[in-house]
C-alpha cells in the first residue's frame, strides 16, 4: 500500500440507542502511514464510532467507504476483516475457555487442516515476541487463566497478525489501559514502526501524553460529534483538554494534598505470601496507600487477600473495617451485566434499604440517582441496563457502588481504565475528600501520576514488597529502579 492512500472514510454517520444520540453526523477519514489519535470524554461517542468502523454496529444514517468503495449496505465484521480492518476493543473479545493458540485460530479462519494448532501458536507467539519482547505467554495458556494485562497483549498481537489478508488499519481502543509503563512503551513503539511501514492505526486513549507522542493527527469528539481535528503537533495537553470541553486541573494541583501522618492502630495490614523479610503493607485510617511496580507482580493478589480478610478467609491479611472493591477488570470482577445501572450501584448498600422484609425500591432509586448526578454518569435513566453505558461510565458506577457503601476501606485495582481525564480529576477529588473524612484507600495503579495522590507507596516485584516509600520519597525514577532491581525480600 502506498503512503497516504485513503483506507477508510465515514460520511455523516449517525447512530442512536433509544434516547441517546451516540453519533451525530460524524465525518472521519484515515490514510495509510497515519496514526490517528481519537480523544474525548466518556460518552463522547468514540467507542460507538469504532464499533461502526469494525463492522459490529450498523449506522442509522451515513456512508462507509473503504479504499473508495461504498460498502455501507453490506458492511459487517467479515467485510471489515476481508478489507484488512481490525479492532482491539476496550472490553476484550477473547474466548476465556480457549487457549491463546485457539483464540488465534478463531480470528484467522485460514489456519485449518493438520497442524493448525502449531501454526496458530507460532503465529501469535511471533507477533507477541515482536510487540512485547519478554512477554512470558505460551500458546497453550488458557486465556481465562491470564491476568487482564496479558489478555490485552494477546488480543493486540492477534489483531496485528497476518495470514491470508494484509492488515491495513488497526483500531486500538484504550490499548494501554491494563498495561504497565514498560509494556505500554513497547506497544507504542511498535505502533510507530507499523505506521512508518505504511500501516494505519486509530488510537483511542485518555492518556493525552500517549496521543501527543504517538499520533500524527488528532480528532476530538464531544457529544457524538467531531469538534476538532488537526495535526498532533498543533495541539498541547491544555488545548486538547479545552477542545474536549472540560477544565481539568493540572497534575500538581490535582495531587495537592498534604501527606497524612501515620497515627493510631492500623485498619489493614498484609504480608505477601512469599515475603522473606519483615516487610508488610500497613494502612491507617484516612490514608491513601498506593501499590506500584510493573503489572502482574502481586498487587492484585494483595488486594484480593485484603478483600478475603474482610470475610475471615485470608491468612496473609487482616482488616478492622468493612471493605469495598473497585475492580479494574470490570467485565469479569465488577459489573452485573444483566442488571440495571441502579441495581449495579445499590447492590452493596441493600441492607440499609430494607423495610420490613423487603428492599425499599424508592431508596434504591434515590441512591442511584444521587450518585448519577454526583459522579456524572452519562445516562438518561438509571433503569437502563449497565451495558448501555460506555466503559468509563460503567467504571463510574463501580465507584458509586463503593463510595456509596458503608465500607471504611476501599480497595482499588487499577480502577481508572478507560476513564477520561476530567472524570479522573473528579474521582481524585472524591478520594481526597473521603480520606479526609476517615475512609482508607488502598490503590493499585499503573499510572505514575496517580501515585502522587497517595500518602504512602509500596513497590512490588515478583509477588513481594521491595520498597516502602513515604510520599516525600516518591519519584518515578525510584519506583522504576525498584521495579527492575531485585532486592532482598
Amino acid at each position: 500500500m502506498s503512503m497516504g492512500e485513503r483506507i477508510v472514510s465515514l460520511d455523516g454517520v449517525d447512530k442512536s440507542f433509544g434516547a441517546v444520540h451516540a453519533l451525530a453526523g460524524v465525518d472521519l477519514a484515515c490514510d495509510s502511514g497515519e496514526c490517528l489519535g481519537l480523544v474525548g470524554h466518556n460518552g463522547a461517542g468514540k467507542s460507538t464510532l469504532m464499533h461502526v468502523l469494525a463492522g459490529t454496529l450498523r449506522p442509522d444514517r451515513g456512508r462507509i467507504l473503504v479504499s473508495g468503495d461504498d460498502l455501507t449496505r453490506s458492511y459487517d465484521v467479515a467485510v471489515a476483516q476481508s478489507r484488512g480492518i481490525r479492532c482491539v476493543f476496550q472490553e476484550l473479545s477473547l474466548c476465556p475457555n480457549l487457549t491463546v493458540a485457539e483464540n488465534a485460530r478463531v480470528f484467522h479462519a485460514s489456519l485449518r487442516g493438520l497442524g493448525w494448532r502449531r501454526r496458530a501458536g507460532k503465529l501469535i507467539l511471533d507477533k507477541l515476541d515482536e510487540i512485547f519482547p519478554g512477554h512470558s505467554i505460551a500458546p497453550g495458556d488458557v486465556v481465562g487463566d491470564l491476568g487482564i494485562a496479558r489478555r490485552q497483549m494477546v488480543e493486540i498481537a492477534r489483531a496485528f497478525s497476518v495470514t491470508d489478508t494484509p492488515v491495513k488499519l488497526v483500531i486500538l481502543d484504550e490499548p494501554t489501559s491494563s498495561l504497565d509503563a514498560v509494556l505500554a512503551g513497547q506497544l507504542l513503539d511498535f505502533v510507530k514502526r507499523f505506521v512508518a511501514a505504511g500501516g494505519a492505526v486509530i488510537l483511542i486513549s485518555h492518556l493525552l501524553g500517549e496521543i501527543l507522542d504517538t499520533a500524527s493527527r488528532v480528532i476530538v469528539m464531544r457529544d457524538g460529534k467531531v469538534v476538532a481535528g488537526r495535526p498532533a503537533a498543533e495541539f498541547t495537553r491544555d488545548s486538547l483538554v479545552a477542545a474536549m470541553g472540560s477544565v481539568a486541573k493540572g497534575a500538581d494541583e490535582s495531587s495537592a494534598r498534604t501527606a497524612k501522618g501515620r497515627e493510631g492502630a492500623p485498619v489493614a495490614r498484609a504480608r505477601p505470601a512469599g515475603q522473606r523479610n519483615g516487610a508488610e503493607l500497613v494502612a491507617h485510617r484516612g490514608e491513601v496507600v498506593g501499590l506500584a511496580g510493573l503489572g502482574g507482580q502481586g498487587q492484585t493478589e494483595m488486594l484480593r487477600a485484603l478483600f478475603a480478610a474482610a470475610r475471615r478467609r485470608s491468612r496473609e491479611a487482616s482488616v478492622r473495617e468493612p471493605v469495598a472493591l473497585v475492580a479494574g477488570d470490570r467485565q469479569t470482577d465488577g459489573i452485573f451485566p444483566l442488571w440495571s445501572i441502579e441495581k449495579n450501584i445499590t447492590i452493596a448498600s441493600l441492607r440499609r434499604m430494607v423495610r420490613g422484609l423487603l428492599v425499599d425500591p424508592r431508596q434504591e432509586a434515590v441512591m442511584a440517582e444521587t450518585w448519577r448526578e454526583k459522579i456524572n454518569i452519562r445516562t438518561p435513566d438509571v433503569g437502563n441496563n449497565i451495558l448501555s453505558l460506555s466503559g468509563g461510565n460503567q467504571q463510574k458506577a463501580l465507584f458509586a457502588r463503593a463510595l456509596g457503601s458503608v465500607a471504611g476501606i476501599v480497595l482499588m485495582d487499577d480502577p481508572m481504565r478507560g476513564v477520561d481525564i476530567g472524570t479522573k480529576q473528579e474521582v481524585y477529588g472524591m478520594i481526597r475528600a473521603e480520606a479526609e473524612a476517615g475512609r482508607t484507600f488502598i490503590w493499585y495503579t499503573t499510572e505514575m501520576d496517580e501515585l502522587k495522590n497517595c500518602d504512602h507507596v509500596y513497590v512490588f516485584r515478583n509477588g513481594r514488597i521491595v520498597a516502602d516509600l513515604a510520599r516525600d520519597e516518591l519519584t518515578e525514577e525510584k519506583v522504576l529502579h525498584t521495579s527492575f532491581t531485585e532486592e532482598a525480600a
